[in-house]
């Protein structure tokens, strides 16, 4: 075993926090135990504690690659909240050129503007991309000939249906409009629809109630992560599916147990996410790693 010490920084966007690894100069650890290393580091109790771990490498593509992994150990393509943190990791430690930067994800190149203060990112708006409602490319098999699964029956269980939107920003979402989300059973009826056939990559699931056309109240299922205290693609997914239902405007603020994010669907067909991002501490992690 080669004992391998990892500075990191723990940071949050709206709660939904993150062990953040910059590895710019190259990947310290092997590949295959990358899962095995993010089961450890999110565990609360004898880890650090996290909704994620977020590897910074170099990329060839952009200014940087964001890689994020679950708390299961599971691979996520794509993460609005730690990409801002991902960001502001970048940006502060002076490696990007201006207040634009470049990111490379498993669900495409993303673009962000950081907002800062002293020369700190304090706010950092990520141009999320174009929704994908094409149940194929989810995927989903609520429809299975590729049209827009757009407010159809989910069944859980056998015996309860809900009214159900499927969506992708990047990773595959299930919106589902409720009453009084803070009364609803997100703990019970979540996990079962993250792992419900109808997705065979499994989804993210967010319980949407209306406060207005440009108002939002959501809480979040995280896929591979559970109950989290916010998520920006799910932020976006919200606001676009109630949008494209006429239940809200293009923009609107989404607000989460962890806080608001700005959420905007342009004429574009571009989804624009504003939020901001925390460093709250930094450490250094020793993991027994199998490489060389």
């Amino acid at each position: 075993m080669l004992v391998v010490p990892l500075l990191f920084v723990k940071m949050h966007g709206l709660g939904n926090d993150f062990v953040v690894i910059g590895a710019l100069d190259n990947l310290p650890l092997c590949e295959d135990e990358l899962s095995e290393f993010a089961r450890f580091v999110c565990d609360r109790h004898f880890g650090v504690g996290a909704d994620g771990v977020i590897w910074i490498l170099p990329s060839e593509e952009a200014d940087f690659k964001m890689r994020i992994f679950n708390p299961d150990g599971s691979e996520a393509e794509m993460c609005g909240n730690g990409i801002r943190c991902a960001a502001k990791w970048f940006y502060d430690r002076d490696y990007a050129k201006g207040e634009m930067v470049k990111v490379e994800t498993l669900a495409g190149l993303k673009t962000v503007w950081v907002q800062a203060k002293e020369g700190k990112a304090v706010a950092v708006t990520v141009d999320m991309g174009e929704p994908i409602f094409n149940t194929v490319q989810i995927p989903t098999t609520l429809l299975g000939d590729g049209r827009e699964a757009i407010e159809v029956p989910l069944t859980i269980d056998g015996v309860e249906t809900f009214t159900a939107s499927a969506v992708s920003m990047g990773n595959p979402h299930c919106v589902i409009f409720v009453d009084d989300v803070n009364g609803f059973p997100v703990e019970r009826v979540g996990p079962k629809i993250e792992r419900h056939p109808a997705f065979p990559q499994r989804t993210n699931v967010e319980f949407v109630q209306v406060v207005s056309s440009n108002e939002l109240k959501v809480r979040v299922w995280e896929r591979g992560a559970g109950l989290t205290l916010a998520c920006g693609t799910g932020a976006c997914a919200s606001l676009v599916i109630a949008a494209k239902t006429g239940r809200a405007e293009r923009k609107a603020m989404v607000h989460l147990p962890g806080g608001t994010l700005s959420i905007e669907w342009r004429d574009d067909n571009r989804v624009y996410m504003t939020g901001p991002a925390v460093e709250v501490f930094r450490g250094e992690l020793v993991w027994e790693s199998k490489g060389d």
